[in-house]
């Protein structure tokens, strides 16, 4: 979507006399009250010295911070993990510890876990979960056993002495394994292909939840939806046949004992290139599934600021890459990983190049950050990880271009801006989807425009009218709902849509993209990889762009408000006070928006003016007397159709 700000109308001095048409009266009491929708607005968390009043990290903010040394070895032939895990923790707090808390996502798959049984997507087949075989506690200079509790997919562990505030650093050692499930798994999986399978890795290590200062530990238990972390340094190394390629997040620390000469070859061109460079061909994945494995490979990688690492395996890949470009001269690495039967000249043949557009369209509000980044085409799950991305092989067309820019797009919501997104999904997926609309717009001079979510956009139509059914649902979540309550038919028209929604009308109608766009980068900047809250966003972007936007995180965000504004009458005023053409104005729901005034005069000619969102402050019906030298024939308000207002049969007055 593009916004064009609308002309003001010109100003002129001379006004007929003569009545036009009188004000009109509404049939029904109006539901707008000024008075609350304009009223101060205590937001859910206070200013403190944690975090300041212009929505940034106060002077005493802190963040703990958590580096993992992973071993991985997959088992193929019976499908299981083996994991050996370092975690470094260190206590930024202000606190010290008594126990610490691990996420054991495995566990939802047991058959009587809280995610089995009161998920909308019922599963019919089930795992053990994790299995930990031991946990030890590493503290100054001394190695005890750990006292653990494993409750559902949380593991509280009992220190043997506090863990000091302020710095206090300790170890813990896990030993684990557990069994892969099939594509029904969802996020993590083994999915077979025409000639072998891929192993889809992800939650594949217990990972430290969040202690932080608004809630203390997030320890919630995991049911399947999304995540929140720590960031830190992540090394990995995965053990496989050695006729596996294993892509993942990260970089890979030792390509040359994992890589053939023509491998290493391929790869140091595809960094030069602006094409697609084929690292590993299909005769190349048809060779290595023929061939077989002798042995094991281990494939070492490394990521920095990052709270999470996946990968996946497997002997029937295809590989290619290219360059991408960054702001400074700076580069990275677009990589897409495919079994053969997904190639195609309008499937994932064009993923690199889906990768890189993306990425480099992105990067105008924040470089990105890392060395790669890899589009893997498995089971589909469209899931997000630092530095990899999990989509359908079958993928193709509009359709593969969307889910791979919205994926990719993650990395700036919430892999660098590290919202709490099981808290607040508009905070991920809303801010997400909101610049996917406009890498669309600008991949390929808008190949794939305008953006489309089929689940709430069917082509066709206005996309701001695709959002009134869901305001006018009494029993639609707000977009402050937890993103854990919401229930599966809300779950993409509020986080997704609402929440995409809600920026674009914020640049386009509200402030302007000369006002939101540096505020919103500046937001980026500020809070990279940090944990902001909802109200660090609202004061963040009211004290950057210079607005009070009380009433629209009011409205539009912490209520499911409606807008459906009208024009109720023009007549002619003449008093000693004021001279001019009045219009007057009333609004049918509870929400009002400013909006373009378009004045169509009786002699042909039309102006546009903008309608401040302040004539609505003071006055439940107000109006405007302006000075016009010409007779109106009609106004309307949002002429080009912008708002999503929910009766538009009424944004217009024409003088009788």
């Amino acid at each position: 979507m593009s916004f064009n700000w609308p002309k003001t109308v010109a100003s002129v001095v001379a006004v007929s006399s003569t009545i036009l048409m009188s004000a009109s009266t509404i049939a029904a009491p109006s539901p707008y009250d000024a008075r609350e929708l304009f009223a101060p607005l205590s937001l859910p968390t206070s200013v403190s010295a944690y975090r300041n009043g212009a929505g940034k990290p106060g002077e005493l903010y802190w963040q703990n911070k958590v580096d993992y040394n992973l071993q991985a070895r997959i088992d193929i032939d019976t499908q299981q993990l083996h994991g050996e895990e370092v975690i470094t923790y260190t206590n930024n707090s202000p606190d010290q510890l008594e126990q610490l808390w691990l996420q054991l996502d495995q566990n939802m798959y047991q058959k009587d876990s809280r995610a089995s049984i009161a998920s909308e997507w019922h599963r019919s087949q089930f795992t053990d979960g994790y299995q930990i075989a031991s946990v030890e506690v590493l503290y100054r200079g001394k190695t005890y056993p750990a006292e653990i509790l494993i409750d559902d997919t949380r593991m509280r562990v009992s220190l043997p002495q506090p863990l000091a505030a302020k710095g206090g650093k300790l170890q813990l050692k896990i030993s684990y394994s557990y069994q892969i499930p099939g594509t029904w798994g969802g996020r993590t999986a083994v999915t077979p292909t025409q000639n072998s399978k891929i192993f889809e890795m992800a939650q594949f290590y217990p990972r430290m939840a969040v202690y932080d200062d608004q809630h203390g530990w997030h320890n919630n238990p995991y049911v399947g939806s999304e995540f929140y972390l720590e960031y830190g340094t992540i090394d990995y190394t995965v053990t496989v046949p050695d006729n596996y390629y294993v892509v993942g997040s990260g970089e890979l620390i030792n390509p040359k004992a994992v890589l053939s000469k023509t491998e290493q070859q391929r790869l140091a061109k595809a960094k030069e290139s602006d094409k697609t460079v084929y690292i590993r061909t299909a005769a190349d994945a048809q060779a290595a599934v023929a061939k077989g494995s002798n042995g094991t490979r281990d494939w070492h990688f490394r990521m920095e600021h990052t709270r999470d690492v996946a990968f996946a395996a497997s002997p029937d890949f295809i590989i290619d890459a290219a360059r991408i470009n960054l702001p400074d001269g700076k580069h990275s690495l677009a990589m897409s990983a495919y079994p053969p039967e997904a190639a195609g000249s309008n499937k994932w043949d064009r993923s690199t190049e889906y990768v890189k557009g993306s990425i480099e369209h992105f990067s105008q509000w924040y470089p990105y950050p890392w060395p790669a980044a890899v589009n893997l085409g498995g089971h589909g799950a469209g899931m997000e990880y630092p530095g990899i991305v999990f989509d359908g092989m079958n993928d193709k067309d509009d359709k593969l271009f969307w889910i791979t820019a919205h994926e990719l797009g993650h990395t700036w919501f919430p892999m660098i801006v590290g919202s709490d997104e099981r808290r607040h999904a508009f905070m991920d997926e809303g801010f997400n989807t909101f610049i996917d609309v406009y890498a669309s717009d600008a991949f390929n001079n808008g190949e794939f425009a305008p953006k489309r979510d089929g689940e709430y956009a069917p082509k066709g139509g206005n996309p701001v009218d695709e959002i009134l059914p869901l305001l006018a649902d009494a029993e639609a979540p707000s977009l402050m709902q937890p993103a854990e309550a919401v229930a599966e038919k809300y779950r993409h028209s509020v986080s997704y849509f609402k929440g995409a929604l809600g920026l674009i009308l914020l640049r386009e109608q509200i402030l302007g993209p000369d006002r939101f766009d540096p505020a919103f980068k500046a937001y980026i900047k500020t809070w990279a990889y940090k944990h902001p809250t909802p109200s660090d966003f609202f004061r963040f972007m009211e004290s950057a762009a210079g607005e009070d936007l009380t009433w629209w995180w009011r409205g539009w965000y912490l209520n499911n408000w409606q807008l459906d504004m009208a024009v109720t009458g023009i007549n002619a005023v003449d008093t000693k006070r004021i001279k001019g053409t009045e219009i007057h104005f009333a609004s049918q729901q509870k929400l009002v928006m400013p909006a373009t005034l378009r004045l169509q005069f009786k002699d042909g000619t039309s102006e546009d003016m903008r309608l401040p969102i302040e004539v609505w402050m003071n006055h439940n019906a107000p109006s405007i007397v302006l000075p016009l030298t010409k007779p109106l024939q009609s106004v309307t308000l949002d002429p080009e159709h912008k708002l999503p207002d929910a009766n538009r049969a009424n944004n217009t007055f024409t003088v009788k």
